[in-house]
């Protein structure tokens, strides 16, 4: 298997869910209070037998108009329509977004050749709960273009890929394990956002869940750290796909 992070930017966003860029080079946080910092990249994932899409991005254009995730998918080496699956972990816009390539005023899939995987409690709720993070008229397209295959649970989706659903950051989130040849890669989303969030436990406000986000941030660490895990850090300021070791009531960032 080969995994590559398809980085997107690093923005703020403040509770109008708006994501708006910022380079620590040039940009003060000061001058944007109450706001979060974030990096975010999507990831591309090889095996035998997919090209494989986690999560994809704020669907942002770079200057030339085109798709920032398509950019990074054709420096990766690969055509972006030979994409054949979307991994969605869950439906908030900074995961979502790139989902659909608004282009010349006109919509389309930003991969059209690919069944996005989704998990159904997830685009249920994201319609019967209301919130700025979810962009619904993203999900109208989606529905209409019949490309949506519908999970539950946590199961088996192929051969390769498992699906955990977890809750936590939102009520529907899920993971991913991507296995083959003895290789396991372990996309966490927002249940495991940063590899830093591994080195130290606290309860974040912006989860659905923050108590129960912790405990699973430490559950997928000690397996990742046990099973050899490559683990793609979808949030990651550094290091997007590491491994992870724990020793000593400790974990170690490979």
């Amino acid at each position: 298997m080969k995994a590559f992070a398809l980085y997107e930017g690093s923005y703020s966003v403040d509770n109008s869910k708006t994501f708006i860029p910022f380079d620590p080079v040039i940009h003060n946080p000061k001058d944007r209070p109450a706001s979060l910092f974030v990096y975010v990249q999507p990831f591309l994932v090889e095996t035998g037998n997919d090209l494989i899409i986690l999560d994809t991005g704020l669907g942002f254009q770079n200057e030339q108009g085109e798709l920032i995730i398509h950019e990074n998918i054709r420096k990766a080496g690969y055509d972006p329509a030979d994409v054949s699956l979307v991994l969605m972990s869950h439906l908030h816009f900074d995961h979502a977004g790139g989902m659909i390539n608004h282009s010349d005023g006109k919509l389309s899939l930003s991969f059209p050749n690919a069944e996005y995987v989704i998990q159904r409690g997830e685009w249920e709720a994201a319609y019967s709960k209301p919130s700025r993070s979810y962009k619904t008229e993203i999900f109208d397209f989606v529905q209409r273009s019949g490309s949506v295959h519908f999970i539950e649970e946590s199961g088996q989706f192929n051969r390769e890929i498992a699906f955990e659903l977890t809750g936590g950051h939102c009520e529907y989130h899920q993971v991913f394990l991507i296995r083959e040849d003895e290789e396991t890669i372990f996309f966490g989303a927002d249940i495991l956002p940063e590899p830093e969030q591994l080195l130290r436990k606290f309860i974040a406000k912006y989860d659905f869940d923050g108590r129960k986000s912790m405990e699973l941030r430490q559950e997928y660490g000690k397996r990742a750290a046990e099973e050899h895990w490559d683990c793609l850090f979808y949030h990651a300021k550094s290091k997007a796909i590491a491994k992870v070791a724990y020793e000593n009531d400790a974990f170690r960032i490979v």
